[in-house]
């Protein structure tokens, strides 16, 4: 659980900096430059193997909080069905991410509510509980906070639908394919 935890810290600081400390953020960003992109990058990316290979760790010897409904599991493939498109949409400018602001945050909240809902160990429960608060507390954030504008494809009527169709392809493949072999747990049996 160390590991699990010690890369929910990392990754999960790096990335609260903007909410507790947007002014101090802005300062490093401005003497730093470019170094402060890529030793963010580099906090970032080290917190989330850390807490990929923690989460790995903790999985093999499960402590059992609750379990879940069988049919919890369906409820989990509707709700992650538009966590795709919605993290596309954060890049892609639209009507989608005009009326959410932020849809990227969006897409993290059903992520993890939808895998809470689903998985009832210790290792879940720390995980996903732990996203799902930051994401809570970085849109509540938002509201109060000078905004960034964050890289993304020029504004094009076209947006939503690209994102739509490209996060549903990448929900199927993801659930037929990809959450088997990196997750080691099959979405559809």
């Amino acid at each position: 659980m160390t590991w699990l935890v010690f890369g929910l810290i990392l990754f999960l600081g790096v990335h609260s900096i903007s909410i507790i400390a947007p002014a101090g953020r802005d300062r490093m960003a401005a003497a730093f430059g470019n170094g402060w992109r890529a030793l963010y990058s580099i906090a970032s990316i080290a917190g989330f193997v850390l807490l990929i290979w923690g989460y790995g760790l903790v999985r093999q010897q499960p402590v059992i909080l609750y379990q879940p409904a069988p049919w919890m599991r369906h409820l989990t493939s509707l709700l992650m069905l538009p966590v795709f498109p919605l993290l596309l949409a954060a890049y892609l400018p639209g009507r989608i991410k005009a009326k959410l602001k932020h849809p990227m945050l969006v897409a993290v909240k059903l992520w993890a509510v939808a895998h809470l809902l689903a998985n009832g160990t210790l290792a879940d429960v720390v995980l996903f509980g732990s996203l799902l608060a930051w994401a809570v507390l970085d849109r509540i954030s938002f509201k109060t906070r000078t905004q960034r504008p964050i890289p993304s494809a020029p504004v094009s009527r076209w947006n939503d639908l690209i994102a739509v169709v490209l996060g549903l392809v990448a929900y199927v493949v993801f659930a037929m394919v990809l959450h088997a072999r990196w997750i080691g747990v099959p979405v559809v049996p």
